[in-house]
């Protein structure tokens, strides 16, 4: 079961702060995970209410999620789990009107600080044909580390 919403708000600085995601946030993952998965031109079908379901699921399995927030206002959330070598970022989302703001890189930072423990790894998947995802996680640092492969499946008779 999750949490009730709480809010950590912003420093001084006007960092991101991160909050654990309750199931008061459900609706807005789900919207968010929506148009993540358009942003990435994925092929995944799933409707909103289909992705929230999945993420209830997810989060009553081995899944955490985070809220990023300015001040009062959610811009992004993580989903992640604790890994073979460290913790694995599912999903990482900041908002269309904040992109290329700083606003992702410091996400990942208070992310790194809250929950990858000092010499864990944090790894992720990117879509090979998302170039501005790439970019993103290059420019923070990551490498490739290996490419998978998928034999796409017969179309339905």
């Amino acid at each position: 079961m999750l949490p009730r919403a709480h809010a950590d708000g912003v420093d001084s600085e006007g960092s991101v702060k991160l909050r654990d995601a309750t199931a008061d946030d459900l609706p807005l993952l789900a919207e968010w995970n929506h148009q993540l998965i358009r942003d990435q031109r994925s092929p995944n079908p799933m409707s909103v209410a289909e992705l929230e379901e999945r993420m209830r699921g997810w989060l009553a399995a081995e899944y955490r999620a985070v809220v990023f927030e300015l001040g009062p206002e959610p811009v992004a959330y993580g989903v992640f789990r604790p890994a073979e070598d460290g913790v694995h970022l599912r999903q990482f989302f900041v908002v269309r009107h904040l992109r290329r703001q700083g606003v992702g890189r410091r996400a990942i930072e208070a992310f790194r600080e809250r929950h990858v423990p000092p010499g864990a790894a944090l790894t992720l998947e990117v879509l090979s044909h998302n170039e501005r995802g790439l970019a993103f996680w290059r420019a923070l640092g990551f490498r490739e580390e290996k490419r998978s492969f998928r034999w796409p499946p017969s179309p339905a008779v």
